[in-house]
């Protein structure tokens, strides 16, 4: 399953692109930039499912890029939140109940990783990232395109907002997918 030779390889290298995209990405957003940044956010995001399609397609898979990939995907999110903070779109303490989760979940990936264990993302891990990635792309862009409001037949995303409703889901399935992640961690260590 895992490529043993080379650390570094096509799908390692777009993940360290999607890290490099970050300050890029909050140097464009905290100058309201927003379009911009939700560009350059949605090219990082992109990114994801291009470097695991690309390493499991040409069976470039490494621990590295296991452990790597959910790190960049992490640090994408979590500097997005702070941003979204700073401006004032998302309450200080779902971000911290997310970044929590995230903290903790990566942190039991190493103690895994030091047993020769590989936690892999799983469904509700990915349904997470995917509402997380959603939000913050659409609360950006609600501060720059969105003058129609699509969803004003549905009363309660009026209310608190498209981008704010998703983050709240992706909350929720956050916490839940990591109570799962230490259930399974438990059984395996």
């Amino acid at each position: 399953m895992f490529q043993a030779k080379t650390l570094i390889n096509i799908p390692t290298l777009i993940t360290l692109s999607r890290i490099l995209m970050i300050p890029v990405f909050v140097f464009f957003a905290s100058r309201n930039a927003f379009i911009t940044a939700a560009v350059i956010f949605s090219l990082a995001a992109l990114s994801d499912f291009f470097d695991g399609y690309i390493a499991r397609r040409s069976k470039q898979v490494t621990k590295l890029g296991i452990l790597l990939d959910p790190i960049a995907d992490k640090l994408l999110v979590i500097s997005a939140l702070i941003v979204l903070v700073d401006m004032g779109l998302v309450p200080a303490w779902i971000s911290i109940v997310i970044i929590a989760r995230e903290f903790l979940v990566t942190g039991l990936r190493v103690v895994a990783l030091t047993k020769d264990l590989v936690i892999p993302a799983e469904t509700g891990g990915k349904i997470k990232v995917g509402a997380q990635i959603a939000s913050i792309i659409i609360l950006l862009l609600d501060r720059s395109l969105i003058s129609y409001d699509f969803f004003a037949p549905l009363e309660f995303l009026v209310e608190y907002g498209v981008g704010i409703t998703l983050l709240w889901a992706a909350m929720i399935i956050g916490v839940v997918s990591g109570v799962q992640y230490f259930r399974s961690a438990w059984d395996k260590l």
